[in-house]
């Protein structure tokens, strides 16, 4: 029998018995039709996670437990602006193997010059969707913008096309790599992340789309940690 599994806020489930949190539930009455003695599992997305059954309006707590899915090593994808769905991609399935956070980055070679305040939202219900659903206990955040100057601040390798050096595979695990738009890195920005002190890295002689480029290297960072397969 599958058990739903539901992002609420930490003050909704506070205590063993609190109403059915109100951001849910039209999904579980309407959409699921659960009733009495149903179960769920709400996640207060600080990494714990509850056990419940349903009682009328209420949800009975049965046990309170740390979250599982989370992985130890915290990753943060620095993500080029990509055109169409591609972001919506690189959120859905980077959550899913286990990124933490998403940070987006305007490059000089994005095709897509901007992102309005409500495909930004849209981001964010992506990866929490995809993190209920792959059983994580924390939603990554999905961070608004930031220039590419900005990003080298905190990035450790950057991830560059052919690159006959260093593979990902080989370095220590990053915390934060930057990953770049459909048209990958100006000569320029390869200079300046140089100079910025970071590490150029590839992931083999092949060719990988944008928004395959970020799950790919999640999971040979993760699984170096033993945080993916």
């Amino acid at each position: 029998m599958t058990i739903h599994r539901f992002f609420v806020e930490a003050e909704e489930v506070a205590g063993d018995r609190f109403p059915l949190p109100g951001s849910i539930e039209r999904q579980v009455r309407t959409v699921l039709r659960m009733g009495d003695g149903d179960r769920v599992v709400l996640l207060d997305g600080a990494g714990s996670e509850l056990a419940c059954r349903l009682e009328g309006d209420a949800c009975i707590v049965d046990e309170r437990r740390p979250a599982s899915g989370e992985p130890a090593h915290r990753l943060t994808i620095s993500q080029a602006l990509l055109k169409g769905d591609g972001l919506e991609q690189v959120v859905q399935h980077g959550t899913e193997v286990g990124v933490a956070r998403f940070r987006l980055v305007l490059t000089e070679r994005c095709v897509a010059r901007e992102l309005s305040p409500r495909r930004l939202e849209r981001l964010r219900t992506i990866a929490r969707e995809a993190a209920e659903q792959s059983e994580r206990g924390v939603v990554p955040a999905v961070e608004a913008p930031v220039r590419f100057a900005d990003a080298l601040a905190s990035a450790s390798v950057l991830l560059f096309e052919r690159h006959d050096g260093a593979r990902l595979g080989s370095l220590p695990s990053p915390t934060e790599i930057l990953i770049g738009p459909e048209g990958g890195f100006s000569p320029a920005e390869v200079q300046s992340a140089t100079m910025a002190g970071l590490v150029l890295a590839g992931l083999g002689p092949r060719i990988l789309r944008s928004e395959t480029v970020a799950v790919a290297a999640a999971a040979v960072i993760l699984s170096r940690t033993g945080d993916f397969a």
